[in-house]
């Protein structure tokens, strides 16, 4: 429901644990392919540093700089530079009422994204998770 909330119209949103995380080469890769398939510009994918959206056609709004008629499938939110300075990690998918209706997943919506550097989201390496810190406790 907070989910609903924050985000709006959507039918499914997870978290990615552990993180995928791209590394550099397929990094920049995918961001050059998202750039070629930006909505403004007759694709579907609308990217900036901390959000990819996916869209079911390009922007038609006036000076297609709106999505007009054009319906969000669903978002990736990521993070440039980390956790090293050019990989790309990708912690939350977001698929709208309308992408489920369309048969996206969390799933099928990573995979292409990052699709384009050659990953999966089952073969993309995963951020390494260290266990949290013992509490300090003071010696008697």
């Amino acid at each position: 429901m907070l989910a609903a909330e924050v985000y709006g119209d959507v039918a499914i949103s997870e978290v990615i644990r552990p993180a995928a995380v791209l590394p550099e080469q397929a990094a920049r890769v995918v961001l050059v392919e998202l750039a070629y398939r930006d909505v403004r510009s007759g694709g579907c994918w609308s990217s900036s540093p901390t959000l990819w959206q996916r869209y079911d056609r390009p922007w038609n709004g006036v000076g297609m700089a709106a999505p007009g008629d054009s319906l969000l499938l669903g978002s990736l939110q990521v993070s440039y530079g980390t956790p090293t300075r050019y990989a790309i990690t990708i912690y939350r998918a977001t698929i709208t009422t309308s992408g489920a209706r369309s048969g996206w997943t969390v799933e099928a919506m990573c995979d292409e994204a990052l699709g384009f550097g050659g990953y999966t989201l089952a073969e993309c390496p995963r951020a390494d998770l260290k266990p949290p810190p013992q509490p300090f406790r003071m010696k008697e």
